[in-house]
This record gives C-alpha cells, sequence and structure tokens, in this order.
C-alpha cells in the first residue's frame, strides 16, 4: 500500500511540474510512508521525488532513524541523519543542496517557518508551491481498508454510546459522563479518542463547540455528545442529543427540526453534488422552520486520519463530490438561554449515492 501511495503521489506531482513533495510529522506522513512521527523542536522532513528513479530522502534525528526503517520497510529512504547537538542545517544541506533548480510543493496547513527556513537555505535556487491539491486528490478518496477501519471505529463509539446512555440520570456531571464514554470506548477496544469528548447539558449545550465541565445534569436538561474514537488509525465522529427526564415543547420541536435537516443532508449525498449543495440541502430544513440565524457552522467536514479534512461540506465548495469520500453530517440549533441540539452522522460516498456509516437511533430519546 505504501509503495502504491508513493507511486501515486510521484505522478501527480509530475502532472503538477512539482519535482519533490516535501512533507513532514503527522497524517501525511502516515498516510503515504507509515511513520509515526510527531512534531518537536527537532525539524523531520520526508522528500518524495517525482522521478521514480531516485530515493525517497528523510532529514530525521539520528535516534528516529531506527523507527522510520522499522515502520517503512517498502521505502527505500536516503536518510540524512543529525545527532542532538548538531548543527540541523547541515542534514539540510547534505539533503537540498545538491537538488538545484528544482520545484518543491510544500503543505500548506502542516508546513513550519523552521523546516521551510532550513529548506530555503540549503536550496536558494528551489521554486516552494503549495501541495495542497496533489495531496487532498488522494486522501479525499478512501480505500477499502480507511473505510474497514472507520466502520470499526464507528462500531466501538455506537457500543460505548449504548452503554453510557444507560447509565445517566440526574445529578451526574457532564466530565462523569464524558470520562464514562472514554472508558466504555477502551473496553470495546479503542486504540484512543479521536479527541476530548464534547458532553454539554441544559445551557451549556447552547454553545456548539463548549466543554465538558462540572455542571451538574438536571431534570429535563438536553445532553449533547459529541465524541469519537479511533480503530486502526481512524477515527469516528459522533454526536447524538438526549434528554435527562422530559423536555420542553420547544426542545421537542428543536430536536425535530434537527433531526430533518439530518435526514435531509443524509438523502442529498451522492456522486457528482457538492459540498455546498448538501450544505444546502441540510440548511434549508432549519430556515424553513425558522431557525436559520441559530444553525451557525457548516454542515460537516471531511473524516480520516485527521478529523477534519476534506471534502467540507459548506457553502462555497462546489467541488464534486466522489465514490470515497468520508465526511460527517451535523447540523445544529443552538439558542443561548434555551439550550441546543446536534445530530452528527458520518457518511460514505459510494457509487451510487450515500451511505451513513453511523446508525444508532435518531429518533428522541429520554433517559434518566
Amino acid at each position: 500500500m505504501t509503495t502504491a501511495r508513493i507511486n501515486k503521489l510521484r505522478e501527480l506531482a509530475r502532472a503538477e511540474r512539482m519535482d519533490y513533495i516535501a512533507i513532514l510529522p503527522g497524517s501525511n506522513l502516515i498516510y503515504f510512508a507509515n511513520v509515526h512521527m510527531h512534531l518537536s523542536e527537532r525539524p523531520t522532513v520526508a522528500l518524495f521525488p517525482a522521478d521514480a528513479t531516485r530515493q525517497p530522502a528523510l532529514i530525521v534525528p539520528s535516534f528516529e532513524v531506527g523507527k522510520a526503517k522499522r515502520y517503512s520497510p517498502d521505502v527505500d529512504w536516503n536518510i540524512y541523519a543529525y545527532a542532538d547537538g548538531q548543527p540541523y542545517q547541515s542534514a539540510f544541506d547534505d539533503a537540498l543542496k545538491p537538488l538545484g533548480s528544482v520545484t518543491v510543493g510544500v503543505e500548506p496547513e502542516g508546513m513550519r517557518f523552521l523546516e521551510l527556513n532550513m529548506m530555503r537555505t540549503a536550496a536558494p535556487s528551489a521554486k516552494f508551491v503549495s501541495a495542497d491539491g496533489v495531496i487532498k486528490q488522494m486522501r479525499m478518496v478512501k480505500d477499502a481498508g480507511e473505510i474497514a477501519a472507520m466502520r470499526k471505529a464507528i462500531g466501538i463509539s455506537e457500543s460505548a454510546l449504548a452503554d453510557v446512555l444507560k447509565t445517566v440520570k440526574p445529578g451526574m456531571t457532564e466530565l462523569q459522563v464524558a470520562r464514562a464514554l472514554v472508558e466504555a470506548g477502551a473496553k470495546y477496544g479503542a486504540d484512543e479518542g479521536s479527541f476530548e469528548p464534547l458532553v454539554q447539558s441544559g445551557l451549556n449545550a447552547a454553545f456548539p463547540h463548549g466543554a465538558s465541565t462540572k455542571r451538574a445534569i438536571n431534570s429535563g436538561d438536553g445532553l449533547l455528545m459529541d465524541f469519537g474514537f479511533r480503530a486502526d488509525g481512524y477515527p469516528s465522529d459522533i454526536t447524538r442529543t438526549v434528554f435527562v427526564g422530559e423536555p420542553s415543547a420547544e426542545m421537542r420541536k428543536i430536536y425535530e427540526v434537527v433531526k430533518a435537516a439530518n435526514a435531509a443532508g443524509r438523502a442529498a449525498v451522492k456522486p457528482g453534488v457538492t459540498g455546498q449543495d448538501v450544505d444546502r440541502a441540510t440548511r434549508k430544513v432549519i430556515e424553513d422552520a425558522g431557525y436559520g440565524p441559530y444553525f451557525t457552522h457548516r454542515t460537516g467536514h471531511g473524516l480520516g486520519l485527521d478529523i477534519h479534512e476534506s471534502p467540507y461540506i459548506v457553502e462555497g465548495n462546489d467541488v464534486p463530490l466522489r465514490p470515497g469520500n468520508t465526511f460527517t453530517i451535523e447540523p445544529g440549533i443552538y439558542i443561548e438561554g434555551l439550550g441546543g441540539v446536534r445530530i452528527e452522522d458520518n457518511m460514505l460516498v459510494t457509487e451510487t449515492g450515500g451511505e451513513s456509516l453511523t446508525s444508532f437511533g435518531r429518533d428522541l430519546m429520554v433517559v434518566g
């Protein structure tokens, strides 16, 4: 798989007239080479040449060389290592000075000034451009293995949620519910959480990206739970809103509007439509119900090695969806002084339409 991805990267780089693609530690390096390293004060760069006769180069701290070789055995690295206490620039000079007047594609969101400046110093005749289109073109379309991992992560998340909902009752705090979700995910075999769970109750749920607090849940409160887990490196990202005791008539109405918007968004997914189309279909339901000003964020975001990646389901995104795209549909209504509701599902674009990878019930649920 690593070899096939690197070969495809070479092909796309040549088509865009790039001689090299420079990638830092993070999800892209994992995707292309299965090398798991974290960004630190020690610079690390992988250089993938468009020319298949040239070796990929890895500028890396010497103590990381063994890891790179072990986890990317199919990559014939030309390694430029440096030890602590040695100048980093010398490794960059050795790797890049022979390149001459080349065009190097870099990650526009991931590249740091530290590495970019050292590359420019080592190769002053080189031109540095964005490789965003090349990288996104590959990562947006998930293969069978990636989709299987996401299905596994979603299964873990839905099992964890089912367990936790059996225990929720008035008097519990948001943090207690969040911790219960984390423990249940571990029980079902999660590698780790996709992110820190966002558990918000009552008036706290009126803030889309609030945090779990020590607030005690009261009878009648809405309980918004946004969470996910990773399996085999890939995440789920699910939100369900339930009520701990009987909700007010207004919150019931809001819930049904969000549920209908979620359904409309999921129904709009098929190859050829755009993220903008799906956003509009979702948003129209909420606007027609009179709650348009209270849906304050995009309908969804791409989902993969990064919890937020392309394609974005938002006004202005006119790129057609393709089979293999995965993303969220997560409409919400948030009213300060009242509360909030969000329902989030994970979608896959198939050859003929859209499949909701998440299946946890969406009907209004009263627990506790």
